[in-house]
């Protein structure tokens, strides 16, 4: 199989690539990450007139990518840059809001932010453990819950919030999707700062009345569309964690070449050398289950969820590995806040807990393949 990039998408890795090296350096990473908002406006506007938002998206919904590998390409971009834009949020609201081109139109531009509201406190990684109730009235619905740990929450200008309109818990049947405008009357906001940099914010909706065109697609059946547009996500922080994997074993190489004890640089040792191929072989092992995943984003149900949990599996072992070992291997000052490989290695870590982590999708991984024996 050939796995070079087509003309188009190398031209969008390396604009992008060119971008983040010249704009976005670890400095700028620090100032933006701390800012009160979060993340840097200028940054995302800059980005969208260079047509990266766009790239998230296919023709239909005004963009001119959107398959697993267009993902790949700006997520691993982004996460060598450590960027902190509200780019996850915006590839998986915007997947389910597809039918909403003048919505769209506007995120790609850059003039708006979308926001993902989906797990809650009680569920963890469960999709359809969702306590918020969306109550039919006469002419619209009537929204109530919470929503846990929503990245870059607070610069939404819509958020787009799943609910049971069947009063069930625990069921794919019943769950809807609704469009919320971030100042609608019982929509309020708790910021706070992110531990890998940027904000999130919990969501608590009482009593929110919504027009009855807030309703996304058809009602009480969007699990179909909720699981499909997670699976984009765990491709897109998948490729984001490879990213982030070869700037740390980059970072430690360049160490083990300069740092000397007993008048040679340790990287002669060859305990080390052993330890560093291991690092090197098991990113490249993430890398192959970040591209099979990436290329059965549009295939069929079944394989599609077993290889973005096999990717999500192996990219949160390989990254405990490589975090642990580039900390281990540069000593005390792996861990301080003035060198960037701990805020590289806090990025991986924080990864693996986002929309399921290592165990989650072994355990998932091993069920979807008993569910397939037990259908043949």
């Amino acid at each position: 199989m050939d796995f070079t990039h087509s003309d188009d998408r190398q031209m969008l890795a390396d604009t992008l690539g060119r971008y983040l090296v010249q704009k976005y350096d670890f400095e700028t990473y620090k100032r933006v990450s701390a800012s009160d908002e979060g993340f840097s406006r200028e940054t995302w506007g800059a980005l969208a007139e260079l047509g990266i938002i766009g790239a998230l998206f296919d023709e239909a919904a005004g963009g001119f990518g959107g398959s697993g590998f267009d993902l790949a390409v700006v997520f691993e971009a982004l996460g060598r840059a450590l960027a902190v834009e509200p780019f996850l949020g915006t590839l998986m609201a915007g997947r389910l809001l597809a039918g909403r081109g003048d919505l769209l139109e506007t995120v790609i531009a850059g003039t708006s932010i979308l926001a993902f509201a989906h797990f809650e406190p009680q569920g963890r990684y469960d999709l359809t453990e969702l306590a918020t109730t969306a109550v039919r009235t006469g002419d619209g619905w009537v929204l109530s819950g919470a929503k846990a740990v929503v990245p870059q929450l607070e610069a939404a200008d819509h958020i787009l919030v799943s609910a049971c309109t069947d009063g069930g818990l625990g069921k794919q049947a019943g769950l809807s999707l609704f469009l919320v405008p971030a100042d609608a009357a019982g929509v309020a906001v708790r910021g706070y700062p992110m531990i890998d940099g940027g904000r999130g914010g919990e969501l608590l909706l009482e009593d929110v009345t919504l027009p009855a065109d807030a309703l996304v697609g058809v009602e009480s059946e969007a699990f179909e569309g909720i699981e499909a547009t997670v699976a984009a996500g765990i491709v897109a922080l998948c490729a984001q964690a490879v990213g982030v994997m070869e700037v740390l074993r980059d970072a430690t190489l360049d160490y083990l070449r300069t740092r000397t004890q007993f008048g040679v640089p340790i990287g002669k040792f060859q305990a080390l050398q052993h330890r560093m191929a291991t690092v090197a072989l098991e990113i490249e092992q993430a890398r192959s289950a970040v591209i099979n995943a990436a290329a059965a984003l549009d295939g069929d149900r079944w394989h599609r969820e077993r290889a973005v949990s096999a990717a999500k599996f192996t990219v949160g072992r390989v990254g405990t590995l490589t975090a642990e070992e580039a900390i281990q291997m540069h000593g005390g000052i792996g861990m301080t806040w003035e060198l960037p490989l701990s805020h590289y290695a806090k990025r991986l870590t924080m990864i693996d807990h986002q929309l399921g982590d290592e165990d989650h999708h072994l355990e998932r991984y091993v069920l979807l393949g008993a569910e397939s024996q037990a259908a043949a």
